[in-house]
């Protein structure tokens, strides 16, 4: 039976090098097609003045163990590949949180007991609250926004502004007005819940086109598979019970093919296939959020305090100082998640309001060599509660969706992403659905 399966994945993202590399260890022919001139989709390397960038700052959790798996899988060493931090959370000047090395979840209590920046009343109620929460297993009767639910369990204004909004908007990059506390709840579940490591901050010391998709195609290839850049699929055509994927370079018939492609990309080709007009609806309603970087290379001897650190009702958000975590000394990166009146500026004054912003809390007075902004302006879906997201099958069985807007439990992030892929791969291979 595997022998006769041969699987065409339409995009080079996490969710689509995650099912090929799948795949490909199981023995399976595959086929990968990226418009893109390389891997990575949304979380992937960019070369700016002789410099490795990112399209975005991101990081991972020490939880997202199937992204962490499939590096290792394709050759990477996580030890190598990231600065490893155990939870912390600090906003200049407002909030130091730091998770002691003990057993999850009593390093997330001591660490909320022992914040410096909240009052006493507010830690002992964010304390409770997480304790409440596990009582209730992360599980609620019914879903709701994360500001409601902060509101019911009495999370005052400031703990609020300091802990919890921060943490959801990196969580979920949607405001807790919006934001899911079902969605929010699974990441605190998986995150903070389980094992002490789990909640570890992993900073790639190296971009995202080489953390993963880049070794995965060398993975996909060495095992008998083919990655094509440059090369946007047009139309997927049913054939019987094949699928043939139509490029501008030909056409190649699949047993499955799994569209690992941007949403807006999906939505567009499943739109031209009888009795997928209601999936491609379903995509379509999908709102969505920004996620701005800011980089900004400042002489070789500017730092920050640590690594990341984050800042206090700011337009710059989070800050990443990328000469302490990759040796691009001076290199800083002001990360700006969801949506928020950063939008209004054009990107020369949204790099200038962030060099002021570094110069008023560091003192930082030296002159950026360069900057350059980053507006991935449909980053992430909208994380809202009772959000219906498309499921991994669609009407014609031997097609697949795949991608971080999939449903699934996580909000937008790379271990959704690479779940959906790998979730695919092995509905693919005989005796699954």
């Amino acid at each position: 039976m595997a022998a006769k399966l041969k699987v065409g994945i339409i995009g080079g993202g996490y969710a689509g090098m995650a099912a090929a590399v799948e795949l490909a260890a199981a023995g399976i022919p595959v086929t990968v097609f990226e418009s893109a001139k390389q891997l990575g989709g949304r979380a992937r390397g960019v070369d700016y003045h002789d410099t490795q960038i990112d399209n975005g700052q991101h990081l991972l959790l020490g939880c997202y163990r199937e992204t962490l798996r499939l590096i290792e899988l394709v050759g990477g060493d996580i030890e190598r590949d990231f600065l490893r931090l155990p939870l912390q959370l600090d906003l200049h000047h407002h909030l130091e949180l730091r998770a002691p090395r003990l057993p999850a979840p009593l390093h997330l209590l001591l660490a909320l007991l022992n914040a410096k920046g909240l009052n006493w009343q507010e830690r002992i109620k964010a304390a409770r609250f997480m304790l409440a929460l596990r009582a209730m297993d992360f599980r609620l009767p019914q879903d709701t926004t994360v500001a409601e639910l902060l509101r019911q369990h009495g999370q005052d204004a400031g703990l609020i502004l300091k802990f919890w909004e921060p943490l959801t908007i990196a969580a979920l990059n949607t405001p807790i007005a919006k934001a899911s506390a079902q969605v929010l709840l699974n990441v605190l579940r998986d995150a903070l819940n389980r094992k002490r490591a789990d909640s570890d901050m992993l900073l790639p010391r190296i971009d995202f086109t080489s953390l993963f998709p880049q070794r995965a195609a060398t993975f996909v290839e060495r095992h008998g598979g083919k990655v094509h850049l440059s090369c946007a699929v047009e139309a997927i055509v049913p054939n019987g019970d094949t699928l043939a994927l139509q490029t501008a370079q030909g056409t190649q018939q699949f047993s499955h093919v799994i569209c690992a492609a941007s949403s807006t990309t999906a939505e567009r080709l499943l739109r031209l296939l009888a009795g997928l007009d209601d999936t491609a609806q379903q995509i379509a309603a999908l709102e969505q959020q920004p996620i701005y970087t800011v980089y900004l290379q400042y002489p070789a001897q500017v730092q920050l305090p640590h690594p990341m650190i984050g800042l206090h009702q700011r337009i710059s958000q989070w800050l990443f100082d990328k000469g302490r975590i990759a040796g691009q000394h001076g290199l800083l990166a002001a990360v700006i998640s969801a949506e928020g009146i950063h939008q209004e500026l054009g990107q020369e004054a949204l790099a200038q309001k962030v060099a002021v912003e570094l110069r008023e809390e560091f003192g930082i007075v030296e002159v950026p060599l360069w900057s350059k902004v980053i507006a991935e302006k449909r980053a992430t879906f909208c994380c809202a509660p009772n959000l219906q997201r498309p499921a991994a099958r669609t009407a014609i069985p031997n097609l697949l969706l795949a991608g971080d807007y999939t449903a699934g439990d996580y909000p937008a992030t790379l271990e959704g992403a690479v779940l959906s892929g790998v979730d695919c791969a092995r509905r693919c291979l005989p005796g699954r659905k």
